[in-house]
């Protein structure tokens, strides 16, 4: 028997409660209603949310390390950080080598699914990458529970489609009456990384 198992919770070492609660919602993140001993913010869109609080983990503060924050538009979220006054690490990408070589400056050239990244900090040390993710490995998402979660990731998924739609309907040559089911077929498969219609 397997049952599902969430992640719900990820508990940050801080060493300054208050200041970590206003760097969080300094990034728009929701704070959640909580026991007066917890801190709780979830991030827009996500289902995991980070916690903090006195006494709740023996973590060094900053001791949080690469947590993964993944977003559809990696140049849009980092310039609503920086607007927030977020100091976020210029686009970066992992070449042919992956970490090994180290990464290079700017986005893919491919625009390939995650292979973009940013990186920034909480006051205490605890760092994000932000990593863009438009189409979904084989096996991540399951294909009948696709959602999205947010407006921006639903907007961006229809912008995708779209652009394909147009592709597509210049192949056939003809007008696709049927756009509709073909835009969420399209962004069905996307999301759980199986192959794209044509």
């Amino acid at each position: 028997m397997r049952a599902d198992m969430k992640l719900e919770v990820v508990t940050l070492p801080v060493s300054d409660v208050d200041r970590a609660r206003e760097f969080y919602q300094k990034l728009g993140w929701r704070l959640d209603e909580t026991p007066p001993w917890v801190v709780q913010l979830t991030p827009p869109g996500s289902w995991c949310s980070v916690q903090f609080g006195e006494g709740l983990t023996t973590g060094a503060p900053g001791s949080a390390q690469r947590l993964y924050l993944i977003v559809s538009d990696l140049a849009a979220t980092r310039d609503d950080l920086l607007a927030a006054g977020v100091n976020v690490g210029e686009i970066f990408h992992l070449g042919e080598n992956g970490p090994v070589a180290g990464p290079e400056a700017g986005p893919d050239p491919g625009h390939n699914s995650y292979s973009s990244l940013a990186t920034f900090a909480d006051p205490d040390g605890n760092t994000w990458l932000l990593q863009e993710i438009t189409s979904r490995l084989p096996g991540r998402v399951d294909s009948a529970g696709t959602t999205f979660t947010s407006t921006p990731d639903l907007a961006s998924a229809l912008r995708r489609a779209a652009a394909a739609h147009g592709e597509h309907e210049k192949r056939t040559g003809e007008e696709d009456i049927n756009w509709p089911d073909w835009y969420a077929d399209y962004m069905v498969r996307e999301q759980s990384g199986t192959q794209l219609p044509t």
